[in-house]
């Protein structure tokens, strides 16, 4: 008896402390910052704890104001949606960003990130938007 109980106490720790990204439902999850839908795939974002837990947000402008009020809310991670990717995240730490120009976002934080910085200065052309770095935006 003492072994189940050893194992359902391990098995029960191991799963709450996953730390893998996981997916956006579009038109289901909530924005844990501004409590909308999240329904662009393009700019949805992820925070993921220290313990495990995920916060999702429809726009990194979301994410960064909740992670800018919640300093006390210790994270493992980042993840942004891939503008090429429609409802693929990426980590935010290596992705390449762009803002402003004509880009529009939901919450207007109007910030694009992508794989490469190839695509990054494409896209930055096309929609006469300017580099930036995460260092910058997550300040």
């Amino acid at each position: 008896m003492k072994w189940l109980s050893f194992f359902s106490i391990f098995f029960l720790s191991i799963s709450c402390a996953n730390k893998e990204v996981v997916p956006i439902n579009l038109n289901t999850d909530g924005c844990d910052f501004c409590k909308m839908k999240i329904a662009d795939g393009k700019f949805g974002a992820e925070l993921i704890t220290s313990k495990g837990r995920i916060y999702k947000f429809d726009d990194m402008h979301c994410m960064v104001n909740y992670h800018k009020e919640n300093k006390d809310v210790q994270v493992h991670s980042f993840y942004i949606h891939d503008y090429n990717q429609n409802n693929g995240l990426i980590p935010a730490e290596t992705a390449f960003y762009i803002k402003g120009g004509e880009i529009n976002s939901p919450m207007h934080g109007n910030i694009i990130a992508v794989k490469t910085n190839k695509e990054a200065q494409i896209i930055a052309q096309k929609l006469k938007a300017n580099p930036i770095l995460w260092q910058e935006i997550i300040k």
